[in-house]
């Protein structure tokens, strides 16, 4: 299955859009809404907070926040 390059999700079988930049890299985006913050918006996945790259970064934080009360 192929993921979104911006927010991680799956993409449905025959779904979502592919950017291909002159350089050769391919995107695979799964709305308008990724498309936008990626290309036009020039946005991190890692900073938008409803991305899975996100999410994983503030699991560890708070797990490592857990470790150290422990």
């Amino acid at each position: 299955m192929v993921k979104c390059s911006f927010c991680g999700d799956n993409l449905p079988i025959g779904g979502g859009k592919l950017y291909a930049k002159r350089d050769g890299t391919s995107f695979y985006f799964c709305s308008t809404k990724c498309e936008k913050n990626a290309l036009k918006l020039n946005r991190k996945p890692v900073k938008t907070r409803w991305t899975e790259a996100y999410k994983k970064i503030k699991e560890a934080r708070v797990s490592s926040k857990d470790k150290k009360k422990e």
